[in-house]
């Protein structure tokens, strides 16, 4: 038998007695000066850090990325350099509205967020199931998501509050049909797609802009639950896609996605039939074919949960040369809101977690906070500029101008008055009967439970969509 390690405070200091208090006599009061279980209780007082407002269950793996196919002509990003490279990677794969201790199987939008290690500094992919979202504006975000959480007065998830909202705001049309498709209830995380959901950027090597979006087709095949096997098992099993992920990659059964991109000519956006930057609408595959670039395994459980998965961080913020942003409305504002949420969630120096530490060299003059977990950047320099040989910025990262115009002002991205309808219906329209069939199923047993008025309003919506879509809604609510 092996020599156990000596049990230590967190300061190193060997503990004697990890079983008793420390007392003024065998029936006396404990002592303060009982420092070891002081830091025990103070420490389990806090070992619940807060938990995201949104995204909040999860399961996650770590992996690799390997490229497959040459797409330099788009990107001078060295993660994209050469067939072949591989790339560690982090993801987690999250339910949106649940609390952290809510069921897998629930009917809701899947989290897919990737974190590549590249030799550039991380490159964080943070999309989801879905090539859409609700909304297209983050000034509507909390609202939306309030309506996904728990009524103030009984703090019960209110199916009214989704439709209330839902119907007064015609952009989620088509996140909603996809919602309530069978695509909502995915039979577990290696069957169902990953979507990077906005535009982004690439540029290449000779500082040329293509807009660009991902996609992530599972090699599993796309499974999905009835609402009746997931509600069963949301009783059964409420961690079920959490264990079938950890138990398919310990038995070394390691779930796979083909990672594609669309790419679009910088110009192309100026007379693009959709707004390129509207995140409510796809891009249509006849007129942006999906391109292949690599292979994203998922083959390494972690090994602590809350170290590698809780902790882990990731931010639409972290792109790197070769990858930026766009004019998209929701992604200007992820920029922001992801990073400051991990600041208080885990505190200003989050990005010095094991987990989210990037595999190269971080240079630069933040110094202090909460938890400096380095060195702090020791005697260096903490300034800039400065005569000490402190790091400095290279112009050969410089990104070509993005080009913008227009005066100042709030505006809605549409670009005809039935932007809102045309794509949901183009959906409803390639789906099988049978497929129409359950969605309009799945919608009316939910939308039956809310006040007539909404119905009249959301029937309206499926009917502008495709007038069978709203016509079946109708007469399964009885209207």
């Amino acid at each position: 038998m092996s020599k156990h390690k000596t049990l230590t405070t967190a300061a190193g200091i060997p503990i004697s007695d990890n079983q008793t208090s420390l007392t003024a006599g065998e029936r006396g009061p404990t002592l303060m000066q009982d420092h070891q279980l002081v830091e025990k209780l103070a420490h389990f007082h806090r070992e619940r850090i807060p938990e995201r407002v949104v995204h909040a269950k999860a399961a996650g793996a770590h992996g690799t990325f390997t490229v497959t196919k040459d797409i330099t002509a788009y990107t001078k990003a060295h993660i994209f350099s050469k067939v072949g490279t591989q790339t560690d990677v982090l993801g987690r794969f999250s339910t949106v509205a649940g609390e952290k201790g809510s069921a897998d199987t629930v009917r809701d939008v899947r989290g897919f967020a990737l974190k590549f290690y590249t030799k550039e500094g991380n490159w964080d992919m943070v999309g989801n199931n879905t090539p859409v979202f609700f909304i297209r504006d983050a000034i509507k975000f909390p609202d939306f998501i309030h309506t996904q959480k728990r009524m103030p007065q009984t703090n019960l998830r209110s199916e009214t509050m989704w439709w209330d909202f839902w119907s007064l705001v015609p952009e989620v049309l088509h996140q909603v049909t996809i919602l309530f498709s069978d695509r909502g209830t995915p039979l577990g995380i290696p069957f169902m797609n990953g979507y990077g959901s906005h535009t982004y950027s690439f540029i290449n090597a000779k500082e040329e802009r293509f807009w660009v979006k991902f996609h992530f087709k599972t090699q599993q095949g796309i499974k999905n639950m009835t609402p009746e096997e997931a509600n069963r098992i949301a009783g059964e099993d409420p961690d079920f896609h959490t264990r079938q992920l950890f138990e398919a990659i310990e038995r070394g059964d390691y779930p796979k996605w083909t990672f594609y991109v669309q790419i679009m000519p910088e110009a192309d956006a100026e007379n693009y039939r959709w707004n390129p930057f509207d995140l409510t609408k796809v891009w249509p595959h006849n007129d942006y074919p999906l391109i292949e670039v690599g292979v994203l395994e998922m083959n390494r459980n972690p090994v602590n949960y809350f170290a590698e998965i809780e902790q882990s961080a990731f931010s639409p913020a972290n792109v790197v040369p070769g990858i930026s942003f766009s004019p998209d409305k929701m992604l200007q504002a992820r920029i922001f809101a992801y990073a400051d949420a991990h600041r208080y969630r885990l505190g200003a120096n989050y990005e010095q977690l094991p987990v989210n530490r990037p595999h190269v060299e971080v240079n630069n003059y933040n110094r202090d906070g909460f938890m400096a977990m380095d060195d702090n950047g020791g005697s260096l320099v903490n300034y800039e500029p400065n005569s000490f040989g402190g790091p400095k910025e290279d112009p050969a990262f410089k990104e070509p101008p993005l080009k913008i115009s227009g005066n100042a002002g709030r505006y809605e991205q549409k670009r005809g008055v039935d932007d809102d309808y045309i794509q949901p219906g183009n959906l409803f329209r390639l789906m099988s009967s049978d497929e129409q069939a359950r969605l309009i199923t799945n919608i009316v047993d939910s939308l039956k439970n809310v006040p007539k008025e909404i119905q009249e309003r959301m029937v309206a919506h499926f009917q502008k969509a495709d007038k069978e879509y709203g016509n079946g809604v109708a007469k399964g609510l009885g209207l």
